[in-house]
């Protein structure tokens, strides 16, 4: 029989046997003050490096990063807000959709964001009514964003939000001409008529344009890009405003050329609606480019596995990511390495935008 001692002696011992058996503690995080005892500076020099501050030597910055790498210390985001007033998060103002040009300008934003040490911070646009624009606004700001982006191609967006007072940093990815120093795009007209005269150095003088849908400023650039180049030449400009950027859209307008046969080449205003028209010209027996040539805009990553591998502009969306990142953090006041060097005044310089010659454009057929 157990007497109370062995029945304590025993629990003690289960305990301890339990204890043995329980899973570990985490080890604890990194901290600062380890990381400033492994570079052997103080924590006050680790947290000028963390912040950037320009005034230490170079040596001393990079045994401090090193202390940091081996410990694997990650600074704390908020705890970083508190010290220098920034959240180091960008706000990106969206159009809600799926289209390619604007999907691939967010991506190359996020990524470039993400190499200079911000997040971001995304608000999507139901559409491009004021109340909307400002719902999405707000809520950014609520987020304490240290600048914005606004990427919503749309000209009535982009007119609504030259009615707002935006106090914070801001930068444009196209715009209305109010915010021509805050501006970044590729050089759309540029590139419409990079894709015209193309085809007319081809030979071809009968050259349609699919316009995408009424409203974008990418519709307005490329038609002007392309009115421009056609008459520049002595051709007639020929719109057909029927495109809503999908290849269905495509499609349909595809229909309606077949009923001209005098038409031998067309500009479409993107990829997916030049796809809708491949298709719809294999379905009814037009050769392409035989019958008709077919060159796009984006060069989207399925174009060179079109059948036949499309002919388009390439739009370099990484390198407009990367301007826009570093125009906005200059605009901030740091461009990135916590310098402090302020962009300078005035428009930056479209992103100059590349014909890719493939399958889909040739010499007219002689008739």
């Amino acid at each position: 029989m157990s007497t109370p001692t062995d029945a304590a002696g025993s629990a003690a011992t289960g305990s301890a046997t339990e204890r043995r058996i329980r899973p570990t503690d985490p080890v604890r995080a990194a901290n600062i003050r380890d990381v400033a005892r492994r570079a052997g500076v103080s924590h006050q020099t680790v947290s000028r490096v963390i912040n950037g501050h320009p005034s230490l030597r170079a040596e001393t910055r990079d045994r401090v990063l090193a202390a940091m790498d081996e410990l694997s210390f990650r600074p704390n985001r908020a705890a970083r807000a508190l010290v220098t007033s920034r959240s180091t998060t960008i706000g990106v103002l969206v159009s809600k959709g799926f289209e390619y040009g604007p999907a691939a300008s967010l991506h190359a934003i996020d990524s470039a964001a993400r190499e200079a040490g911000y997040a971001v911070d995304v608000a999507h646009l139901d559409d491009a009514e004021g109340g909307s624009i400002r719902a999405a606004l707000d809520r950014l700001l609520t987020h304490n964003v240290d600048g914005l982006i606004i990427l919503a191609p749309q000209t009535q967006t982009l007119a609504e939000i030259e009615h707002l007072s935006i106090t914070l940093p801001f930068v444009t990815v196209h715009s209305a001409r109010a915010h021509d120093d805050h501006r970044l795009s590729v050089d759309q007209s540029g590139g419409a008529a990079l894709a015209t005269r193309h085809l007319l150095q081809l030979g071809h003088r009968r050259i349609v344009h699919i316009a995408g849908p009424d409203g974008w400023f990418e519709t307005e650039a490329r038609v002007r890009g392309y009115r421009g180049e056609m008459e520049a030449w002595g051709s007639e400009a020929e719109v057909l405003l029927s495109g809503d950027w999908t290849a269905e859209s495509g499609y349909r307008a595809g229909l309606v050329l077949l009923g001209d046969p005098g038409v031998t080449a067309i500009f479409s205003s993107n990829d997916q609606m030049a796809l809708g028209m491949l298709h719809a010209f294999r379905e009814h027996g037009r050769r392409v480019p035989e019958d008709v040539s077919v060159v796009g805009f984006d060069d989207v990553p399925e174009a060179a596995h079109y059948w036949p591998p499309l002919t388009t502009v390439r739009q370099n969306f990484p390198e407009l990511g990367r301007r826009c990142v570093a125009r906005l953090l200059g605009l901030i006041g740091e461009d990135g390495t916590g310098a402090g060097v302020r962009a300078a005044a005035g428009a930056v310089p479209d992103v100059v935008p590349e014909l890719v010659i493939r399958s889909s454009t040739a010499p007219p057929t002689p008739r």
